[in-house]
């Protein structure tokens, strides 16, 4: 007898080995026609997989995570066999799921064109329809090479020759095509109906510029038709929201080949950046906060004792000067150690909390540079928490009130908290993780919000907690973390003279809320569409003049609101007004204050806020007082 025990805590027995679909079908046929795979003891498995002793058993329909992710693998299996199909010269080599879809790579004589695109996708239509069973059958690896060779794939015969000869390697059938995989695959290719091909890209083989370029074409596949309607939809937001797009046309910032991975600030775009650093000063200073200023270059030794030289030093910008090796410093936290160690610390001087405006440089790869968001040069609200292991909880407490705050007035207020636990690789005794991960966990605990917990992703020297947002159009940014270390401050010598008089290394708490100032400036610009609210906005408002006649009144009415510290222009163009407020209206400007000789009579402005509404005629006391009060409120 084989004894199935099912996700709800029931049980079914049956006489002998029994396939998972055998179980779906024996619960219900509604069930047998949704399952896609199942999890066995907690591996995932095929529909066809044979359990022949009792086991724990989940089915795996649509409605599962893992139900997606099994259709968008085996979506990338159809489009290589359509491939195939259609250009049979075409060699097939890798094909994994990413979010949101999946690619994979080909090797083909010529560059796949849209009419290619739109070719494929219709025979995956047609290979879908035809609902052939996909089966799985296992090789020794030798047999798998000599099977991929003699038919042309020179690529999987690489891939498998790679594998341990002792091994055996699975591969998958559907139709006339074959594919090296471990799986799970759908049951059959009917189970996918809707998948869309989205680009062409080139890739190295191998991820090796050494390589052959290869095609990548990008493909998204959902269980629902309005799932993938709703995913294309905020493609499309995306693209009309690109910071590089607003960048250029709101005239922030640009990036240039001379300076791969680096960003050229423009007026307008250097007066956003101040406003988020000076908020940020403001956080610093108002929350026991001194800021500090660390040097760019530091000697290789330094590094070499941190552990970075052995880790990371591909990552990091290197320079030589009188014989000795230097680096661009790619974090802050060795500087912030040796001004801490600079002088004698009590453990009446704990928490001791430094923060840094610090840039840094990494290496970055050229293709994984993205605009402002992804760069080789970028400055971090850095800050470094010195304090005892019993001051743990309540810095991390204080810190996640003070992330949510700064969240808020940036305009998001959806945050995901996620705990990244002990690594098998690390440093400290069991007894120092717990308390740490238990400080953690209760921090978030009395933040009053739920968390996800990532088993093993914590650092080598300590857990952290990652905190992410959620902008307007439902996208994911991991921004900011607080990261316990009870690693980097032995190493470096730092000490506190405890209670006793003994001397003791004090923890560090690695802490930043907006991270990379660069990123979170491109988040900003996307998540509102380049029309950012009127106190980080690089102008808040424009005074425009009907006629020569109000030139004079209109600058004068743009000088008194700058001396009420608003960011004001007067725009005195010979130019018909609708033309101006159209032109101003492009640049996302809050408030347009347009003045005729009835306005300059009356000393006040007629008012236009961002969005084509009309607040009418206003003294020019009333309007100051508006944006004052906004700028204040953050609102």
């Amino acid at each position: 007898m084989v004894a199935i025990t099912l996700p709800d805590g029931s049980r079914r027995e049956y006489e002998g080995p029994v396939t998972v679909a055998q179980v779906a079908q024996s619960i219900g046929t509604g069930l047998a026609k949704a399952a896609l795979a199942g999890r066995v003891d907690g591996k995932l498995v095929d529909t066809s997989h044979l359990i022949e002793a009792d086991a724990q058993l989940a089915i795996v329909t649509d409605k599962d995570a893992d139900g997606l992710e099994v259709i968008r693998h085996s979506t990338a299996h159809l489009l290589a066999y359509a491939v195939k199909e259609l250009y049979p010269e075409a060699q097939v080599t890798i094909g994994p799921v990413i979010d949101n879809g999946f690619y994979y790579d080909f090797s083909y004589k010529r560059p796949f064109t849209p009419d290619d695109l739109a070719a494929i996708e219709a025979r995956m239509t047609e290979l879908a329809r035809k609902d052939e069973p996909v089966t799985r059958k296992v090789l020794p690896r030798d047999e798998a090479v000599a099977y991929f060779k003699s038919i042309g794939e020179a690529y999987k015969a690489e891939i498998i020759e790679s594998i341990p000869a002792d091994q055996d390697v699975s591969l998958y059938t559907e139709g006339g095509f074959t594919d090296l995989c471990r799986g799970p695959h759908v049951p059959s290719t009917g189970k996918l109906k809707v998948f869309k091909l989205m680009k062409v890209a080139g890739a190295y083989w191998r991820g090796d510029s050494k390589n052959e370029m290869l095609q990548r074409i990008y493909g998204t596949a959902w269980a629902k038709k309005e799932d993938q309607a709703a995913y294309l939809h905020m493609l499309e937001e995306a693209e009309k929201r690109d910071h590089r797009r607003l960048g250029r046309e709101l005239d922030l910032f640009h990036m240039q080949e001379e300076a791969p991975g680096l960003v050229f600030w423009h007026p307008k775009g250097w007066t956003l950046w101040q406003q988020v650093e000076q908020y940020m000063r403001a956080v610093y200073r108002d929350n026991g906060y001194q800021e500090v200023k660390a040097p760019q270059i530091l000697d290789k030794s330094l590094w070499e004792k941190t552990g970075h030289w052995e880790k990371y030093r591909e990552n990091m910008f290197t320079t030589e000067s009188e014989s000795r090796d230097y680096a661009l410093k790619p974090m802050n936290c060795p500087g912030h150690i040796q001004i801490y160690k600079a002088n004698l610390h009590s453990y009446r001087d704990l928490p001791l909390r430094f923060g840094e405006f610090g840039q840094c440089h990494r290496n970055e790869p050229s293709g994984g540079l993205h605009g402002i968001m992804r760069v080789r040069g970028f400055t971090q609200d850095d800050g470094h928490i010195f304090c005892t292991e019993d001051q743990i909880l309540d810095e991390c407490v204080a810190f996640t009130a003070l992330l949510q705050k700064v969240y808020a007035d940036f305009g998001f207020n959806d945050i995901i908290f996620k705990i990244a636990t002990r690594p098998a690789k690390r440093i400290g005794s069991d007894e120092l993780w717990d308390k740490a991960e238990e400080a953690l966990m209760e921090s978030l605990r009395r933040s009053g919000h739920a968390f996800e917990v990532a088993p093993g992703d914590g650092a080598f020297y300590g857990p952290k907690i990652e905190f992410t947002l959620k902008d307007a159009i439902g996208r994911h940014w991991q921004c900011g973390t607080i990261q316990v270390d009870f690693f980097m401050p032995e190493r470096l010598g730092a000490e506190y003279v405890a209670e006793d008089n003994s001397r003791k290394i004090p923890v560090m708490l690695h802490r930043a809320i907006v991270g990379s100032l660069e990123r979170f400036i491109g988040i900003l610009i996307e998540n509102h569409a380049g029309a950012l609210p009127l106190w980080l906005a690089p102008l808040q408002a424009c005074v425009m003049s009907i006629s020569e006649g109000q030139a004079e009144y209109a600058k004068s009415v743009a000088q008194r609101l700058q001396k009420q510290g608003i960011r004001v222009e007067a725009d005195l163009r010979g130019e018909k007004i609708n033309y101006k407020i159209r032109d101003r209206s492009l640049q996302k400007i809050p408030y347009l204050l347009v003045v005729g000789e009835k306005e300059k009579e009356a000393d006040a402005v007629a008012v236009r806020v961002r969005g084509g509404k009309d607040l009418g005629v206003m003294p020019v006391s009333e309007i100051a007082e508006r944006l004052v009060a906004e700028n204040v409120a953050k609102s």
